[in-house]
């Protein structure tokens, strides 16, 4: 008889909870919904890939909610900047100094939908916070809540305005 530890079987008694928890918002998503889980899990990312209205946006919300975490969505266009993603610094005129405000790349699942329509600038600003779960603006570092998943999205028919 397989022997596991009890760490192994709680952790593979959260994945099905967690899956079966997403998927009574998202019927008939069971690939992508074991995918997106499994991603998170791993401390992993996702690209998934399809047409406007198959409920990429409603998997990323349901899986945020799921595990009571913020939910971010970002639209790619050309003219996003990484600034846009990440946050910036704003003066404080009653302060007298800068503070940080965070960008959306800050939620615990974040949604970067339509990847393809953004510069290779503005796809750069994501690798930090794929794999070091952390962010850095104007040379300070910040970390990225626990758990994360950032999830991009292309639409495979619209490929006009890609890099």
């Amino acid at each position: 008889m397989l022997q596991t530890d009890p760490t192994t079987s709680e952790a593979t008694a959260a994945f099905h909870r967690l899956v079966a928890n997403v998927e009574r918002v998202i019927a008939g998503g069971g690939d992508a919904v074991r995918a997106a889980c499994i991603c998170l899990f791993a401390e992993g990312n996702l690209l998934l890939e399809g047409v406007p209205g198959v409920g990429k946006t409603m998997l990323a919300r349901a899986l945020a909610r799921s595990i009571g975490g913020e939910f971010s969505r970002v639209q790619a266009t050309p003219d996003l900047l990484p600034s846009d993603l990440t946050g910036i610094s704003v003066y404080d005129q009653q302060r007298h100094e800068f503070r940080f405000v965070p960008g959306p790349i800050f939620g615990n699942v974040v949604l970067v939908d339509e990847i393809n329509r953004t510069t290779p600038r503005t796809q750069s600003a994501l690798l930090e916070p794929m794999e070091e779960r952390q962010v850095t603006v104007e040379g300070v570092t910040y970390a990225l809540p626990a758990p994360y998943l950032l999830i991009a999205t292309e639409n495979p028919i619209e490929q006009h305005g890609t890099y």
